[in-house]
């Protein structure tokens, strides 16, 4: 089987090698094998560090990363285990998108407010959030 520095898999995996030592650290990532002190990774690492990388694209977090690839606890397979992060993850994405939405909305409706400051009754969206706490008073 060949062997591969530390050096030559991560130019391999397109990552800097602080990064395969923070994956062992944390434990994202087993540790390889030592000849001389030195580690020696065998090619089976480029799929688990192709997940990490998608994980990490998607947005998962670190924790999640690990629970992913390492979670036996709940007798589940990775694939299972993917899609319950997923699920979640879609969960998140879907209140950031809704909020993005409503953030696009009030710059749009701002944009056709002349003055925000020195003419509410010509802007309809201060209006809009006015009205309640006139009507209190």
């Amino acid at each position: 089987m060949e062997v591969y520095t530390i050096g030559e898999i991560a130019a391999i995996a397109g990552l800097q090698t602080s990064t395969l030592r923070y994956y062992e650290s944390i434990g994202i990532l087993p540790p390889p094998r030592r000849v001389s002190g030195q580690r020696r990774y065998s090619r089976d690492v480029l799929p688990i560090l192709a997940v990490i990388q998608l994980a990490k694209d998607a947005d998962f977090t670190l924790p999640e990363i690990r629970s992913l690839l390492y979670d036996d606890a709940a007798s589940s397979t990775p694939s299972q285990r993917w899609k319950a992060l997923a699920h979640a993850k879609l969960r998140e994405v879907n209140a950031v998108i809704a909020r993005a939405q409503e953030m696009k909305q009030l710059l749009e409706e701002g944009l056709e407010c002349d003055s925000l400051l020195y003419e509410l009754d010509s802007c309809a969206l201060l209006a809009e959030r006015l009205q309640p706490a006139l009507e209190n008073n």
